[in-house]
């Protein structure tokens, strides 16, 4: 996992358990509404996993919330360049 995949995955994660909590859910409560697997849960709350699209509505279909409010606030910068000027991979 790259940095910024490391970084994310974590802020998401922070996201996921304040707002599973605000819930008053268990992540087995989670799972099973979700029919997301708990240890799915587990490592996405703990950033070790980076969810799927697909995944993110599904647990805020669960929590009541809008999928927007399990990303909100996680953004990325790309390294300024000059016009004219290609980055490398």
């Amino acid at each position: 996992m790259s940095d910024v995949s490391a970084s994310a995955a974590k802020s998401f994660g922070k996201k996921l358990a304040l707002c599973r909590a605000a819930a008053g859910m268990t992540q087995e409560e989670l799972a099973h509404l979700s029919s997301i697997h708990r240890t799915e849960i587990g490592l996405l709350e703990n950033g070790q996993r980076q969810p799927r699209l697909d995944t993110i509505i599904k647990i805020a279909g669960a929590l009541d919330v809008d999928p927007c409010e399990l990303i909100k606030g996680l953004s990325w910068t790309p390294p300024s360049t000059k016009p004219g000027e290609f980055r490398s991979a």
